[in-house]
């Protein structure tokens, strides 16, 4: 059980290291392209998911901040009580690690440092960060494990 949490712990550190590199060395705002499809930037994200309700007037950063607690405390309990389930307890480890790196930054900043942006062309996906990547390759895992169990009944 401890792994899964250790888990969480490396990406918490990671995605916090990480945000810190962004903000001593980039501005806000500012973009740096690495390659004709990846920029490096330093936005800042007062909502959720792809700036969802950013423009809220400020109650959503409580709202998401008791949303992700409670989210922390439920997948503290899944990852004790299902630790022997691999793939399950790694998608949790990884949703939980990168809940906790987004929470620290809306408790200590009031929004989310996002820095990875990706685009074609004109195209661009909204930017995000370690803790958004491990969110969501976190779930990717707890879909392929609910899957494999559907299969299995």
């Amino acid at each position: 059980m401890r792994k899964w949490f250790a888990l969480s712990a490396i990406v918490v550190a990671l995605d916090l290291y990480t945000k810190y590199l962004i903000q001593q060395d980039f501005v806000y705002g500012e973009h740096l392209t690495i390659t004709g499809f990846f920029d490096l930037v330093r936005f800042h994200n007062e909502g959720a998911a792809f700036s969802f309700l950013a423009n809220a007037g400020g109650w959503q950063k409580w709202f998401f901040t008791a949303v992700t607690a409670v989210a922390a405390i439920v997948i503290s309990y899944l990852i004790k009580k299902h630790h022997q389930e691999k793939l399950f307890s790694l998608g949790l480890a990884l949703v939980l690690g990168g809940a906790i790196g987004n929470l620290y930054d809306r408790l200590t900043l009031g929004y989310v440092v996002d820095f990875l942006f990706f685009h074609i062309d004109q195209l661009y996906w909204p930017a995000f960060n370690v803790a958004d990547s491990a969110i969501c390759v976190g779930v990717g895992l707890l879909l392929a494990d609910s899957f494999k169990k559907s299969n299995v009944s």
